[in-house]
């Protein structure tokens, strides 16, 4: 396992980094055993950094009963989920979020503590239970979400701090760099999508545009973790030939229409994987590694082979020009009209 330093904070990371979401569900709808036997396996294998948040249903319990059990104590990310009911006293719901999450994990203190938010214009409010979005001026502003960021630094609850970016948000992202205080962003980067780590290609049609938020942490000292590498499950070669996804994963079938378009984008780059004598989910995770803006790509893993597959990819650096050349073209083509 290779490992990268988190921007200007003193953290080194494996390049491989544990999800605790609900897409692939084992910290989620796993067993205990699983669970144990899994984390076991990838703390062997080298991976040191856990991400998990309160909206990943009963996850942080079920990291803490699990690193309990081993005796381990990883470098751990957790987030705070600002809703509607919040938006009084933001900075005091930082604070109880984090100390929640302290009780869950059963730890003293949160090695990066995030926003699950991500910034968008103004004073723009999540509605209801939502916490997807929240305006930079509710991060910004009195008693807002930067004032209990630093209430939890001062107590050394918290060593740094970051956010999550979901895409058409880049300048509010800017923003935020700005004040200096952010130390890890995580950041969606796919093979489907790759515009939060380069202009958007021409052509190329996206639900979200990332605007190259990746050079934008790089410059301002921040690390990047890069989340739903495989593009919700699509980018493996069992969802390209059509099979079942792994019964712990999230069910991705609902939308026909959507799974349809996702598989035959994720045959399109399925090149990179072939001529190079890998797994599709490895290209994935490979192609966001050569980034030089991304700190760790993050696996979500139902399974030992899944884990096994995925730690394999670091140190495999970027491929070579001529393959990274058609997938420009694939890029520009908008996936259309090219050999897979």
């Amino acid at each position: 396992m290779k490992y990268r330093s988190i921007g200007r904070t003193d953290l080194k990371v494996s390049e491989i980094g544990f999800g605790c979401g609900g897409n692939a569900g084992l910290m989620v709808r796993g067993s205990f055993d699983e669970q144990l036997r899994i984390v076991e396996a990838a703390l062997e294998a080298g991976i040191n950094y856990f991400d998990v948040a309160p909206d990943y249903i009963d996850a942080e319990a079920n990291l803490g009963r699990v690193l309990h059990a081993l005796g381990a104590r990883p470098l751990l990310n957790s987030k705070v989920e600002i809703r509607a009911g919040n938006l009084d006293d933001i900075a005091a719901h930082v604070v109880r979020s984090a100390e929640s999450s302290l009780k869950e994990l059963g730890v003293d203190h949160l090695d990066v503590l995030q926003v699950h938010n991500a910034p968008v214009a103004g004073s723009r409010a999540p509605a209801g239970s939502d916490y997807h979005t929240l305006g930079v001026q509710h991060f910004l502003g009195p008693r807002g979400a930067l004032e209990g960021l630093r209430r939890l630094l001062d107590a050394g609850k918290v060593r740094h701090v970051g956010f999550v970016c979901r895409g058409n948000d880049a300048p509010y992202v800017r923003e935020l760099l700005a004040t200096g205080m952010f130390g890890m962003l995580n950041v969606p980067y796919t093979l489907l999508n790759p515009s939060a780590g380069m202009v958007l290609p021409a052509n190329l049609e996206v639900d979200k545009d990332g605007g190259a938020v990746l050079d934008d942490a790089r410059n301002a000292g921040a690390g990047a973790a890069v989340y739903s590498v495989l593009a919700r499950g699509f980018l493996s070669d069992q969802s390209v030939a059509g099979e079942a996804h792994h019964p712990l994963a999230r069910d991705i079938s609902a939308n026909a229409t959507d799974a349809g378009k996702m598989r035959e984008k994720a045959a399109r780059v399925s090149f990179l994987a072939r001529e190079t004598g890998i797994s599709l989910a490895q290209a994935a995770f490979r192609f966001v590694l050569a980034h030089s803006g991304v700190t760790t790509a993050l696996g979500g893993f139902s399974s030992m082979q899944q884990l096994k597959e995925l730690c394999a990819v670091s140190g495999m650096g970027p491929f070579p020009d001529e393959l990274n050349a058609r997938l420009h073209l694939v890029w520009q083509s908008n996936f259309a009209g090219m050999a897979s």
